[in-house]
């Protein structure tokens, strides 16, 4: 009787026989690839299921290769999937941290202009102290000796640049 491969792989019998003597050794052997025993486990499923669909053109000698092959091939496809994920994840998720709306940033930004517009508008003298108290973070004692006015200058340029500032920026 002539030993037929394409038979003996496709026979449910010896296919059976051949997945339950193999199938722990290759979750195994991908669990250590993967470190996921669920993930282990649906690749080695998916490689006997290849075995099986294929299973006229593979002889039974070379079973073993094949489904270890089809499933070390499934989990480098995996592991460059992942890559490709967690790269874009590195690259676009610093876009929206805030996740604030497109209208709220777009309202943000008109602020920023007219609050930019406004200071602008505002004369030499109230510019300078209101800048020197808000962004070089100085005490309206600094600026006075910075500027070589008193205190209560200070204070009157500071208050008349805010009202003007308000008045704009409510319009």
């Amino acid at each position: 009787m002539p030993n037929n491969p394409q038979s003996n792989t496709c026979d449910e019998i010896i296919f059976s026989s051949f997945f339950k003597s193999q199938i722990k050794a290759l979750r195994n052997f991908l669990f250590y690839k993967f470190g996921n025993m669920e993930k282990a486990e649906d690749v080695a499923q998916e490689a006997f299921l290849k075995l099986w669909q294929n299973c006229s053109s593979v002889p039974l000698e070379k079973a073993k290769s094949y489904v270890y092959t089809i499933a070390n091939n499934s989990s480098l496809n995996e592991i460059a999937h992942q890559k490709v994920v967690l790269k874009y994840e590195k690259n676009f998720s610093g876009l929206d941290k805030t996740n604030q709306t497109p209208e709220y940033l777009m309202e943000e930004k008109q602020f920023q202009a007219k609050l930019l517009k406004a200071i602008e508008n505002l004369n030499e003298k109230q510019r300078i102290a209101f800048l020197m108290n808000r962004i070089d973070g100085k005490k309206y004692s600094e600026i006075a000796q910075d500027l070589n006015i008193s205190v209560k200058a200070v204070e009157k340029r500071i208050h008349l640049a805010l009202l003007s500032l308000r008045k704009e920026i409510d319009l």
